[in-house]
């Protein structure tokens, strides 16, 4: 039998709309690596400023990729010997699911694709937003907002890849392969990817803010004390390390400390869902509810983080209030998007327990309060 065009395991199948309700979540992926490249390309038609501003910024996009380079190659070794002695437990003692050192690498992997996708955008969007400020503020600030956005959408979409590709996997096709898993199994073999990805973040992380902070000392001794140099001169070598630690630690590393936070849970909660149905007396349908859930909602709140992004502009000659309103503008508008995209999936999912939708309104406003709290 088939549900939806998907092969189903059990008599007690997963109901047609929970599997429409997940393909919310391939969709959104694809939709995020999308809108990734147009605003990628549109950023990359931008005036490049002028030639001292293209010279700074090449010294710091080379830096930054001589960094990264480097740091990639000493962690691929330290990821290759773990995924082997993760082997050794899978497929020598049998201790392990076979599939656990393929996901963690790919965690890792994952990870690190993202983190450089938002390096290699911030560095080629420095200058431009620069160029465009002379001209218009609100050309500007779309463009800076635009190129940040990249990283964020990479970073959901390769998660919501793996995860819902993962899952289509390993639910539908492994067993028309004679390997079955039960959604247990399933979710716990997953959860070895986002230890994959917390493993990279790891290293990118700390060792981008060490090279960003001993950057930003040595520029700070050695240009205004013993030189003399006004901060951010260019003419201090220290300066544009202290730029190029800013884009591997504030923008690579974070990237790949996004990328585990947000695998990390979606994970969980999937994983948790699966216990929680089996705890109140479910079976197979209602644990496939609850797996797709947090899938089906990471994938609505994509296209609403997609849609918000456009609501981001601003006048010309406006003022700092004026452009913090703008990018709040963009936050309310994804967030009114989600509190009605999860009512809508919890109903269909977990018609018995909407009660959980006050949860998600919760964490999301308190995401927002601790927001505006910082900007003052």
């Amino acid at each position: 039998m088939f549900a939806a065009g998907f092969p189903v395991l059990a008599e007690e199948t997963p109901q047609t709309n929970a599997v429409y309700v997940w393909l919310a979540s391939p969709a959104a992926a694809v939709a995020a690596l999308v809108f990734a490249v147009i605003f990628y390309l549109q950023m990359k038609k931008g005036d490049e400023g002028t030639e001292l501003m293209k010279k700074i910024a090449e010294h710091v996009r080379k830096g930054a990729k001589a960094y990264l380079k480097r740091q990639y190659k000493v962690v691929a070794i330290v990821f290759i010997l773990t995924a082997l002695f993760f082997a050794f437990l899978a497929f020598g003692l049998n201790a392990l699911p076979k599939l656990v050192p393929a996901a963690f690498l790919l965690g890792g992997f994952f990870s690190a694709l993202a983190g450089w996708v938002g390096m290699a955008t911030a560095t080629q969007a420095s200058n431009r937003t620069a160029a465009a400020a002379r001209t218009s503020l609100n050309a500007a600030l779309q463009l800076a907002f635009r190129s940040g956005a990249v990283m964020g959408l990479v970073v959901v979409g390769l998660a919501l890849v793996f995860i819902s590709g993962c899952f289509a996997g390993l639910y539908w096709l492994a067993p028309k392969m004679g390997h079955y898993m039960d959604l247990s199994d399933i979710t716990v073999t997953m959860l070895c990817f986002g230890m994959g990805a917390s493993m990279f973040a790891l290293f990118a992380r700390v060792g981008g803010g060490i090279f960003t902070k001993a950057a930003d000392v040595g520029a700070d001794l050695v240009g205004k004390v013993e030189a003399n140099i006004p901060e951010d001169d260019p003419r201090n070598p220290a300066v544009i390390a202290d730029n190029v630690g800013d884009n591997v630690g504030d923008v690579a590393g974070m990237g790949a400390d996004l990328y585990e936070s947000y695998c990390g849970s979606i994970l969980a909660a999937m994983s948790l869902g699966v216990s929680a149905a089996y705890i109140l007396g479910g079976g197979e349908k209602e644990a496939f509810n609850w797996v797709v859930a947090p899938m089906a909602l990471a994938g609505i709140g994509t296209i609403a983080s997609i849609i918000g992004v456009f609501f981001v502009k601003t006048r010309e000659n406006a003022g700092q209030k004026a452009l913090m309103r703008a990018l709040n503008t963009g936050i309310w508008a994804s967030s009114a998007l989600v509190i009605a995209g999860s009512y809508l999936i919890l109903r269909l999912l977990l018609p018995g327990h909407v009660e959980y939708f006050w949860s998600i309104v919760v964490g999301l406003l308190a995401g927002i309060i601790i927001g505006l709290a910082t900007e003052r």
